[in-house]
Parts: structure tokens; sequence; C-alpha cells
């Protein structure tokens, strides 16, 4: 793989160490470990292998990989690996994309109480999903769902929404019938987006009574139960955005998709044009224009731009991608052979349940950039540890 001419990396390691001097007290532990994995990623800080081809007598350093869920360069194997495993969840029939988001103002208070205002973003979505499915005037059926967290705009502004991968259809109540969407249409997106809108209110509403929400700076008058509530009046009566898009061509389009959004960072390398002496100048997407016109370019600030890049850093241990309904983790499995049995769909058997599958040549996982063939590693360099003040002094024995 050809390496990009600038990477997020590249930033970090020119302008982190000076800025982050500066944003100290701004910054949080965990973006403070986002930018010091995605510093060292592929470094000799984390140690590495030395390969040899056996082929053409090629050597070469392949330093490891930080795995951080934030680094751009990180995402290709971990989304390989959850594709695969989706692979066998796909029924024979329309799937669609679905997005809710989160009104300005929402958003802004969202970035001090992340895990608690994702978290409702999440619920309340699959909440809205299911129920005007399970309405008899609408579906009538139990549906599924795969729910994806972005919180960025295409300027890396924050921009909290999710994305929605849904089945066109559901089980029955009684689980007898597969019950089919009208061809082309899901589900009505201004019945969604009222339904969203009242009960994101009202969820938001209970976590501020129960004292689960901080605010500061400006917002900080908004932890008074009046002022909170003038602040919702004008909230119940905008247009939330909900939007359904056409069926995809197919499960293999599904797959396809799901693979540019599931384990996808704030930004990726291939969007960054040049770093110099005026800041960061990268492409963006500007959807208030339509055609070629919205495909731009931006320059920030150098600190202006990290800042944007760690206001994507999730609080740790939260999952961004997850499964409701149909296809929630508890019952999954018995869920969807019960679909595929009435869509009269052959069982799926995965390649490590079936004994008697023909076994495929495992590919390598290094292979010589000059002739092809797989490389093979003769020596291990071991990772860099940080030198670190000695314990403190517990008292004389």
């Amino acid at each position: 793989m050809v390496r990009p001419a600038l990477e997020v990396a590249d930033i970090f390691r020119a302008h982190g160490p000076a800025w982050r001097q500066t944003q100290y007290a701004h910054l949080s532990l965990g973006q403070l470990k986002v930018m010091s994995a995605i510093e060292q990623c592929r470094s000799a800080a984390l140690g590495g292998h030395v390969l040899h081809c056996p082929a053409c007598a090629h050597d070469e350093i392949a330093y490891n990989s930080c795995r951080n869920r934030h680094c751009p360069k990180c995402q290709a194997s971990a989304a390989k690996r959850w594709l695969e495993a989706r692979q066998t969840e796909l029924l024979p029939v329309d799937y669609y994309h679905v997005v809710f988001t989160l009104p300005a103002p929402i958003s802004a208070i969202a970035y001090t109480n992340k895990a608690v205002i994702y978290r409702l973003l999440f619920e309340v979505a699959a909440e809205t999903l299911r129920t005007i499915a399970a309405d008899p005037k609408h579906l009538g059926a139990r549906i599924g769902a795969t729910l994806v967290l972005h919180t960025w705009g295409s300027a890396l502004t924050h921009h909290p929404h999710v994305h929605g991968i849904v089945p066109g259809g559901g089980l029955s109540f009684n689980g007898e019938r597969w019950v089919a969407c009208k061809p082309g249409f899901f589900l009505p997106v201004r019945v969604l987006s009222r339904l969203f809108r009242r009960r994101f209110i009202e969820e938001l509403e209970r976590v501020h009574r129960n004292g689960q929400l901080q605010f500061f700076g400006e917002y900080a008058q908004l932890s008074d139960a009046a002022a909170f509530a003038d602040w919702l009046a004008p909230l119940r009566e905008c247009e939330w955005v909900v939007y359904a898009k056409r069926p995809f061509a197919g499960p293999a389009a599904v797959l396809a998709y799901l693979s540019r959004y599931t384990h996808r960072v704030a930004i990726s390398n291939s969007r960054l044009v040049a770093l110099d002496e005026r800041g960061v100048t990268f492409k963006w997407k500007d959807y208030r224009t339509a055609g070629a016109t919205r495909y731009k370019t931006m320059t920030l600030d150098t600190g202006e731009f990290m800042r944007r890049f760690l206001l994507h850093v999730l609080p740790g241990g939260f999952h961004r991608i997850r499964h409701y309904g149909l296809i929630a983790n508890t019952g999954r499995r018995e869920n969807l052979a019960r679909a595929r049995e009435l869509l009269h769909v052959e069982p799926v058997v995965s390649v490590e349940a079936d004994e008697n599958a023909p076994t495929e040549s495992a590919q390598p996982t290094f292979v010589c950039p000059d002739c092809g063939a797989p490389m093979i590693i003769v020596d291990t360099l071991a990772r860099k540890y940080l030198i670190r003040a000695p314990p403190q002094l517990r008292g004389m024995p």
C-alpha cells in the first residue's frame, strides 16, 4: 500500500508536543491517549518486525500499529474482520439507510455530555424505528437495525448523528410470516422525525432531572430547571432531520456501503492536501450546494485542526456500532434463522462450522513489495518504553 503524502500522524508529530503544552488544561486523558497513539503508530516506538523475502532477498522493517479506533491508519483490518462476521447475517431483502441527526443546540451541549447524549441518540433512534415499524398502519412487524455513530461533519465540526442500516421488513408478532415493506418505501420519515423529536426531548428532560448533565461556560445557566425548559422550548417546534435513502442494490451493496461507514474516523489521510505555514489544508464536501461545486478545500490553523480532530474522541468503552431488534446480540441467531425459513432461504453455514468445507490457502500477512512473494519474520524489534519517574519511597524499613 502506498503511503499518503501527508498523514494525521505527521501533523501530530510536528505540532502536537508544543500544542499540548499550551492546551494541556483543556485536554482530557482520552484525547491525550489518542494523540500519543497516533504519533507513535507504525514507528519504532511501538516496535516491529524485520521481514525477509526468500524469493528476491528483499529486507524491510514493518513497525507495529497502535490499533487505536480513532487512528486513520488502523481501521482497514478492523473493518474487514467486522464485515466478514456480518456477511452471514444479511437477508435477501431490500436494505434501507436511515439517518437521525441532532439539532445544533443539542450538539453543543453533547460535547461535555458525550456518554449520556450519544447513548440517548442510539436508544431513541432505535426505539423510534421499532415503534413506527410495529404500528399496523405502517408495517406491523418486528424489525432489526444496525446503528453506527458518527460525530463529525465534513469540516470536522461536532455533528452527532447515527446511520442506520435496516432490512426492508420484519417478523410478524406471532413469528409466523415475514412482513415486507412496500417496494422502494420503508417508513414515513415525517412520522419518524416527529416521534424521534418527542422521545429525545422527553429523555433529555429525564436525565436533566436526574442530574446526569453537566454544563459549563455559556451553558452554565442550563443547570437550572426553568432555564433548561426555556432553552428546550424552541427545539420542540423546529424540524429534526431524519431521512431514509433508497434501498441498496442487494446485500453485496450493503456490505460495500458498510465498509465505508462502520470504522470511519473524523478524517481520512486521503483527504489531507498540505501542511505548511498557513496550517492544514484538506478536502471537504459542502452539502449546502449541489454538483461539482460542493467539493472544496479548507485551510485551518494547525492548532484548530488538531482541536477539531480531538472533538470526536469517544468516551472510553463506548460502542459506536450497535444492533437492535431482530439482530440484537440476544436472540440474533434464532431470529435470523426464522427469517430465512420464512423467506425460503437456505440456512447460512459459516466456514468455521462446516468441517467439510474446502480449506483455502491462508493469505500471507506480509507480501514483498518487489516481487509479491510472502515474506517471513526474521527478527522482532521490542517497543520503546517511555522513561517514567521512580516510585515514591514509602518509608524506610
